[in-house]
């Protein structure tokens, strides 16, 4: 596979590994169990903004790229987006406590492991060994829009920017 370009066809078996927020989970320290999400089949029946950091917790992604998604969630479903999906490095345990860190509270935004990096490699869009910083749109399992950060901002893949794609 290569980069992903607008107009693309959102490739098949794709999958991250995410634990979903349930009521027994929902506290920060409790670890769940990460079942694999199926980026390929989910993604052909909605639209979806997958935004890829570098790491869970660190400086960029949680001071600046996350609150992005958070602050601008009403908008972003106005603009018919169904799902905000983050992936990173980092494994499944790590970014379900991202999300609760975050007081992420249902399924509109959730947080998986791009385990070993595979899709990200897969698209060329990495930084070293971990996922780049990237946002794709995917509308029912098309491109719409890609773009990955040339330097350490959020210019085109915060929630400001895939919006004023939108």
């Amino acid at each position: 596979m290569s980069e992903l370009k607008v107009g693309d066809t959102f490739p098949e078996g794709v999958s991250f590994s995410y634990a979903p927020l349930t009521p027994e989970n929902s506290e920060i320290t409790a670890c769940g169990i990460p079942q694999k999400f199926d980026a390929s089949k989910e993604f052909k029946n909605k639209k979806v903004v997958l935004v890829s950091v570098p790491g869970a917790f660190t400086p960029t992604c949680q001071v600046s790229h996350v609150p992005s998604y958070i602050k601008n969630a009403d908008a972003l479903k106005a603009k018919g987006i169904d799902q905000v999906v983050f992936i990173a490095f980092n494994d499944a345990w790590v970014m379900s406590a991202w999300g609760k860190a975050n007081n992420i509270k249902d399924d509109f935004i959730i947080f998986a492991s791009d385990t070993g990096a595979a899709f990200s490699k897969s698209i060329g869009w990495t930084a070293g060994e971990r996922t780049a910083r990237y946002a794709l749109v995917i509308d029912h399992g098309k491109v719409v829009y890609a773009a990955k950060e040339a330097g350490g901002g959020i210019d085109v893949s915060g929630a400001e920017g895939v919006l004023a794609k939108l």
